[in-house]
């Protein structure tokens, strides 16, 4: 079922009057996709996801799934007449329920044969049928989390909600979780809306993405666009980790040139500005930037990190300004050192300094 934004606001009541919470925020996701709402602590994704699910009242705007106006001048469908599901952090399973009785809990409505099989077809959808008669305290934290998953979509929900499911379990069964859930997800052609504040699981997850700064949406799309063509200098600083370069547009030749004190880039398949722009901004990302020994551009290794299959290397120019560089881990040199360094950008993503 698709989900459609239009415009919605909320707004909380507070000491000066009242904030938006939520500022005008428009978005479309179509029927079987998964949406992601990734920004910074406070920025209004949760306070959206409640919107979605009427647990919130939209001051502005409309929320439409499918063809039935849901939020809107004069319209508020209460939250348990929106065949809407949610996922939770805590997981909010009955631990007296057995993981069988956990899933069936809001299937009450259903001829008792038709529900157990129904429970049957989520417990296999989810992996968990041989554990259908355990407590949930005897699951591992992310079986406990495909319970609730599989309780969620037993109903066969219009839309699921959730609302970092995974921040209370450690990284690794995160990254793991996060594809089986989009399995899972596909598999049952569900449309879902998903809260998170992990960069890793947006990627992993969506399909359309979202970047949320102070209640407005800088940027709805796909997760290789908001990586390589970030629409605001928000997104470009929030996603991923690079730094802003100083660099220089120049508006001759046919082609975009940006020139910085790593050297000059050129993008053929864009056009110089009418004027030159000298006071700019280019984002070189960590994986941007290469270690070439025999480059002549130096740089001196001011922290490293390292992660395994790699340094990420904070590198600091003889011009001053600082750089990133993601490096594999048997080029281990040591914090101080001088290493030689090339850029190689492969989208130039420029910001005017001028106008922030």
């Amino acid at each position: 079922m698709q989900l459609d934004l239009d415009s919605v606001t909320v707004r909380y009541p507070g000491p000066r009057g009242t904030r938006a919470a939520v500022d005008g925020v428009s978005l479309h996701l179509g029927a079987g996709q998964i949406g992601v709402l990734i920004g910074p602590s406070g920025c209004g994704k949760t306070s959206l996801l409640r919107a979605v699910a009427g647990l919130e009242r939209c001051t502005d705007g409309r929320i439409v799934m499918g063809d039935r106006l849901l939020a809107g001048p004069g319209v508020h469908v209460a939250p348990e007449d929106r065949r809407i599901g949610m996922v939770f952090q805590d997981f909010a399973l009955f631990p007296h329920l057995s993981v069988a009785d956990n899933v069936a809990f809001g299937l009450h409505a259903l001829p008792r044969p038709e529900r157990k099989a129904r429970v049957q077809q989520m417990l296999d959808l989810v992996g968990l049928a041989h554990a259908a008669k355990r407590p949930p305290h005897e699951l591992s934290g992310g079986q406990q989390q495909r319970v609730a998953l599989a309780r969620a979509l037993a109903p066969a929900p219009r839309l699921l909600l959730l609302d970092e499911p995974f921040s209370s379990l450690d990284a690794d069964l995160r990254e793991t979780l996060a594809h089986e859930l989009r399995a899972i997800l596909q598999a049952s052609g569900t449309t879902a809306l998903f809260v998170t504040h992990d960069q890793l699981e947006a990627f992993a997850l969506g399909d359309r993405v979202g970047v949320m700064h102070q209640g407005r949406l800088e940027q709805w799309d796909d997760p290789y666009a908001l990586y390589h063509r970030p629409a605001s200098r928000f997104v470009a600083g929030f996603i991923g980790r690079g730094v802003f370069a100083k660099a220089r547009l120049d508006a001759q030749g046919p082609a975009l040139r940006v020139r910085t004190s790593l050297g000059e880039f050129v993008d053929a398949g864009r056009a110089p500005p009418p004027q030159p722009l000298p006071d700019c901004e280019l984002l070189l990302r960590s994986d941007d930037i290469v270690h070439d020994d025999a480059s002549e551009v130096k740089a001196q290794i001011e922290r490293k990190a390292f992660r395994g299959a790699d340094f990420l290397y904070t590198l600091r120019l003889a011009s001053g300004e600082q750089v990133l560089a993601q490096v594999p881990s048997h080029h281990d040199h040591h914090v101080g050192e001088w290493i030689g360094i090339r850029a190689q950008p492969d989208h130039l993503v420029t910001f005017d300094r001028s106008h922030p």
